[in-house]
């Protein structure tokens, strides 16, 4: 008998992109039925019905339902995987575009967006899982792929689930090592540590043997471009640091260039909008073009790896958000961390790692315990821990502001956050 699949946010456009990585992986992972859930009947009509007409093409026998109610979807289901996004795109547009009126970033996954977005996320997927727990086939793993996935994650290890959190920058990174050197990505380990979008590639290795020293000297120029930092910084560290280390290392720099920009909010909701209106052609039965400009590359190809290594327990490495359990030294025990993982059906076990440098090390554990106080407060909906959460967040400015800077996200966010306003 096959698996059964729920996807939380099943309205995604990104949907299409998941079933068809998981109908090519039909030999590693059988699965019966993928259960959408959405709160949207009409969006989730427009991408299941795509959703179908692919796996139909492909020949796909089991069975698709799409369902606006929760324990329908989670009933029994082997593998429940979330990427929901509490207010849509419209919250997302506050993220990006409150914290600039404080001179500060706006970014969904860090510094004062990145905060809204926890709290307007972390109680809803808890709330989840507990039902998974309730509902759901016993063993069955939460795989989690909705931003912040550190904090998210976190929140679901803290609280005892079984979980996995998964991002695409590292799968991203190893397709294309695997194309410079012209292998299959297989034979490609990175050996990528830090925090889930604070993180750095210490290593390539094709076939076991290190290719990072001989990428440095010969693509250096590319790679600086592409994370935005400085090539000679590039060789100094021997590290390809994750993107958003910008964030914390040129914050001027990125908010000058954000007031030239079009917010990717707004980018995203054009995307979606043109999506949607080709999704609903009766004879689309392939991706779309378009879909590869909405961002998320690879995004099926980790989450349908993942969870074919779950099930055949084929025991390949893999980067994921888990525990650290003693794998990078200094950080606590519970701390969820972005390693190498090897996994098989018993979950994801993390490789241990040398310690990261002293100033890497120091800018993990700030974010990291401003991470544990997004927690608290998005669980208590206590506005003393929510300040005492932004004055530890490296990118919110100066701590006697954050006061201020609460009111505005509670201004932006109060809708979808009902921890701090129970009556409405």
């Amino acid at each position: 008998m096959g698996l059964k699949l729920a996807v939380v946010g099943g309205g995604s456009t990104y949907t299409p992109e998941l079933v068809d990585g998981f109908a090519r992986r039909a030999d590693r992972v059988r699965i019966d039925e993928i259960a959408l859930l959405d709160i949207d009947p009409e969006r989730l009509a427009i991408v299941g019905g795509l959703a179908e007409r692919m796996l139909a093409r492909q020949g796909w026998t089991g069975r698709v339902v799409q369902t606006t109610d929760r324990d329908t979807a989670i009933d029994g289901a082997d593998f429940v995987l979330i990427q929901l996004r509490v207010g849509g795109q419209r919250a997302r547009l506050g993220d990006e575009t409150m914290p600039p009126r404080f001179d500060l970033i706006g970014q969904e996954t860090v510094g004062v967006g990145g905060f809204a977005k926890a709290l307007r996320t972390v109680p809803v997927v808890l709330e989840l899982a507990e039902a998974v727990a309730r509902r759901s086939a016993p063993g069955a793993w939460i795989v989690d792929f909705t931003n912040p996935v550190g904090i998210v994650t976190q929140a679901l290890a803290d609280a005892g689930h079984r979980s996995i959190g998964l991002c695409n920058v590292a799968i991203g990174f190893q397709r294309r090592f695997a194309a410079r050197f012209g292998v299959e990505p297989e034979r490609v380990e990175l050996e990528q540590v830090g925090l889930n979008h604070l993180t750095w590639i210490r290593a390539v290795r094709v076939d076991g043997v290190d290719r990072l020293p001989e990428i440095l000297e010969q693509d250096v120029e590319e790679l600086a471009d592409d994370v935005h930092i400085t090539p000679d910084r590039l060789v100094r560290e021997q590290a390809i640091p994750s993107y958003y280390l910008r964030y914390y290392d040129d914050e001027a720099g990125v908010i000058a260039e954000a007031r030239t920009k079009t917010t990717r909010a707004e980018e995203v909701m054009e995307i979606e909008h043109d999506l949607l209106e080709l999704y609903r052609d009766p004879t689309l039965d392939t991706k779309p073009e378009l879909l590869e400009h909405r961002g998320g590359a690879f995004y099926s190809e980790a989450a349908a790896q993942l969870i074919a290594s779950l099930t055949d327990g084929r025991g390949d490495i893999q980067i994921v958000d888990v525990r650290n359990d003693g794998t990078l030294p200094g950080l606590a025990d519970a701390d969820v961390v972005e390693v190498p993982a090897r996994i098989d059906r018993d979950g994801a076990h993390p490789i241990p790692q040398a310690p990261l440098s002293p100033t890497q090390y120091d800018l993990v554990s700030r974010v990291k315990a401003y991470e544990r106080l997004a927690i608290r407060a998005a669980m208590s909906g206590d506005p003393t821990i929510a300040r005492a959460a932004l004055a530890a967040n490296p990118l919110a400015g100066d701590p006697e502001r954050a006061g201020e800077l609460l009111e505005a996200i509670f201004e932006v966010n109060g809708r979808w956050l009902p921890r701090f306003f129970p009556n409405g």
